[in-house]
């Protein structure tokens, strides 16, 4: 598979979710306290995200 979603712990020990594409990290999350608050962050990312407006702060 191309793309996937993986939990992780930091160095601090906290539950960190990142988002990797042909290898390459896209994005990451903030840390959370536990696993399935990850979990959840995956859950709204894959619900949300297809309908998320794109905002362009370029100056054209």
């Amino acid at each position: 598979m191309a793309h996937k979603f993986e939990i992780y712990r930091d160095k601090a020990g906290e539950y960190r979710v990142r988002f990797k594409y042909n290898s390459e990290v896209m994005f990451s999350t903030e840390g959370y306290s536990s696993k399935a608050s990850a979990q959840k962050a995956i859950d709204s990312i894959k619900k949300n995200g297809p309908d998320a407006p794109i905002e362009d702060n370029t100056k054209a």
